[in-house]
């Protein structure tokens, strides 16, 4: 499998768990590491100095559980792929 075919069968963080994966009109990065690992993460229309340190995500998956964080950056010289950094409650 082609990896924009991989892309197409994968799950982006947020949505619904019937929706269907990515949508060919939008950009995404791969979440690497930690608890949301494999996620896509839908960045169109974010400016590069907006996601440029990272971002912090919800979820239940985390060192801290219900409430807790999952913080990813994003890879220097792969800006669609982020890599986890570690949990925050």
């Amino acid at each position: 499998m082609v990896k924009d075919e991989q892309l197409l069968h994968r799950r982006v963080y947020g949505a619904d768990h019937d929706q269907p994966g990515p949508r060919p009109d939008r950009h995404y990065a791969e979440l690497v590491g930690g608890p949301l690992e494999g996620l896509l993460l839908g960045i169109t229309g974010f400016r590069r100095d907006e996601v440029g340190t990272g971002v912090t995500l919800s979820t239940e998956l985390g060192q801290f559980g219900t409430g807790g964080r999952a913080m990813y950056t994003p890879r220097l010289g792969a800006p669609d792929r982020f890599d986890w950094t570690g949990n925050t409650p």
